[in-house]
């Protein structure tokens, strides 16, 4: 049987790695070829990301694979977080470094679009969940500003496009990523030119959308020349990781809820159709692109990004291994505090466990005052948002869910699935830990004609990958805070 073999390139906000795929017959495996950090850039007041650095790891990671394991992959396939865009100039050069969406200069920047245009019916024109650094509110923000690389500007490409760009010299938007902007009519690969005429954007920023799956071209022969490689294509996996690791859920009939988790959780159902209703605006969730047609109708919730801000902050005076916080985090009681992770003044605070204790202090709790006690209040509190969210999930779809997925790196802390499964009440399935990249690989099989369906993508990643199930226990307790927890989000709201 023959091996057909792949490189996925899955990056995210704070590391990046190539991974390759191996696909024989039913079975995949995977093998790390490379990994690196990834971080903004604080550069004059500004968060930026280095997209030149990327696409030289990216290369690195294409060098190693046929270099130094000799295998030459069939095709390769790029996936990022969401949101953030490149500039291109009209003769191909890279307008200025991309801004990271962490970025302050899009605050208060709804508000202003809101002045124009309702928000009820910028939601009725996206269906995407409001969050102030959606593409639309970034390229807002820029054209208000009159930020002079736009003037240079004759193509917005997102993240994984604008890489896609760099190997191949081809310009696409791909559907899944795009559809993050708030740029995009509700589950179509359309976009929607009403909001780029409110925010000032020329249509003509914006290239053709492609699906996913979509062969996009060969390596360009400088790439070839520098890494070794065959100019084999490089292909438009669904480009937005959550897209991707949504893809390879294990999941058969019924309804589950996923949660792709790590320094975003992203929590929500698979759904045939877009739900834009008033209450879902009320709700601020989102409908974002999926395979096949599908809509990822989820909430962004803060996720891991609180307690690796502060193992980032607590690393300054000591070292601690993840396994360690989480070890620390089991002697400290539970329930002393609670946080709404979602406030905003956990976006990107200088000091992650001083903005912890500044919450509880203004909500009338105790104050932890030790690393246990902090990290302990966020596994709580994640585990009780969920629950949050899944209400409002079952709220919007009329029926209940039966078991939840997780997947991404935090399905590795099985702490944190274990208090996912107490507070919701319902069995949680955890794995696969690379879930963006399988998608990613597998898509990228699909795109060549070895995979022919969204279904037979999940049958190999169940039958190649081990998962664990956690049971609900002590859920009586969960109950009681659970409602304490609603108070405290409640209370925050302006």
């Amino acid at each position: 049987m023959n091996v057909h073999h792949f490189l996925a390139f899955d990056l995210g906000a704070s590391s990046g790695r190539a991974m390759l795929g191996s696909l024989e017959g039913d079975k995949l495996t995977l093998t790390e070829v490379h990994r690196f950090n990834n971080q903004m850039l604080l550069l004059h007041g500004h968060y930026f990301w280095n997209i030149f650095s990327l696409f030289c790891e990216l290369k690195t990671g294409l060098t190693k694979c046929v270099r130094e394991l000799n295998i030459q992959p069939e095709s390769i396939g790029i996936d990022t977080w969401g949101v953030d865009y490149c500039l291109v100039t009209a003769d191909g050069h890279i307008a200025g470094l991309p801004f990271a969406y962490r970025d302050g200069r899009t605050d208060n920047s709804m508000e202003r679009f809101f002045s124009i245009l309702s928000k009820k019916e910028t939601y009725e024109l996206s269906g995407i969940q409001f969050m102030q650094f959606n593409t639309l509110f970034q390229l807002f923000s820029a054209y208000q500003s009159r930020l002079e690389t736009l003037k240079i500007a004759d193509s917005m490409l997102f993240t994984p496009d604008a890489l896609n760009f760099l190997f191949t010299g081809i310009r696409k938007n791909e559907y899944t990523i795009a559809s993050t902007s708030q740029m995009l009519k509700p589950g179509k690969a359309e976009w929607e030119y009403r909001l780029f005429d409110v925010a000032g954007i020329p249509h003509d920023l914006a290239e053709e959308i492609i699906l996913p799956g979509n062969i996009l071209g060969p390596l360009l022969p400088e790439v070839c020349s520098e890494t070794g490689s065959d100019p084999i294509p490089c292909i438009a996996v669904a480009s937005h990781d959550t897209a991707s690791a949504v893809a390879s859920v294990p999941a058969e009939e019924g309804n589950w809820a996923y949660i792709s988790s790590g320094t975003w959780s992203l929590m929500g159902i698979e759904s045939p159709v877009p739900l834009v209703t008033e209450e879902m605006l009320a709700l601020n969730f989102t409908n974002e692109g999926g395979i096949d047609g599908t809509t990822r109708f989820l909430k962004n919730i803060m996720g891991l990004w609180l307690i690796q801000e502060c193992k980032r902050k607590w690393d300054a005076g000591t070292t601690l291994s993840w396994s360690d916080i989480v070890e620390m985090s089991k002697t400290a009681p539970p329930f002393i505090s609670l946080v709404d992770p979602d406030d905003h003044t956990f976006l990107n605070p200088p000091d992650m466990p001083e903005a912890i204790r500044e919450f509880c202090r203004k909500t009338e709790q105790p104050v932890p005052a030790t690393m246990a006690a902090i990290s302990r209040c966020i596994y709580d509190s994640l585990a009780l948002k969920y629950k949050y969210t899944l209400d409002q999930i079952e709220k919007a779809i009329k029926k209940p869910v039966e078991k939840i997925h997780i997947i991404g790196g935090g399905a590795n802390n099985r702490f944190l699935c274990q208090l996912t499964a107490n507070a919701t009440g319902l069995p949680v399935i955890a794995g696969p830990v690379e879930a963006t990249a399988i998608g990613n690989i597998l898509m990228q099989a699909r795109g060549l004609g070895y995979i022919d369906s969204l279904r037979e993508m999940r049958q190999i990643v169940s039958s190649s990958f081990a998962n664990i199930q956690y049971l609900p226990s002590g859920v009586r307790d969960w109950q009681e805070t659970y409602l304490r927890f609603k108070l405290i989000v409640q209370s925050i709201k302006p």
